[in-house]
């Protein structure tokens, strides 16, 4: 069944995980930011937020692969594309990056 947006309940829910781990990956960054990345929380001092960091990015990588594998009508081609894209024009934006 698809809705007003055309989207099938599957679609939806693969655009709807991606959109929660990125979520988890921004709250992730603002910890690091706020607190660092080798900070831990006091509850769970084996873990700091780079590991955070790295399971969210981790799970972001998996619902882009969802909607690439599952034909969301997205490709890593065109992906790769637009990364290239990015990596061509961001240098004038960034002030540390060498």
């Amino acid at each position: 069944m698809k809705f007003f947006n055309k989207l099938t309940p599957a679609q939806t829910e693969r655009l709807a995980l991606l959109s929660e781990e990125l979520g988890e990956a921004q709250q992730a960054i603002g910890k690091i930011l706020r607190h660092g990345y080798e900070s831990c929380h006091p509850d769970i001092p084996k873990r700091c937020n780079r590991d955070d960091l790295e399971k969210e990015i981790g799970h972001i990588n998996l619902a882009v692969s969802m909607l690439v594998e599952c034909g969301d009508l997205i490709s890593h081609g065109s992906i790769a594309l637009y990364t290239g894209a990015k990596r061509l024009s961001i240098g004038k934006y960034l002030h540390h990056q060498g």
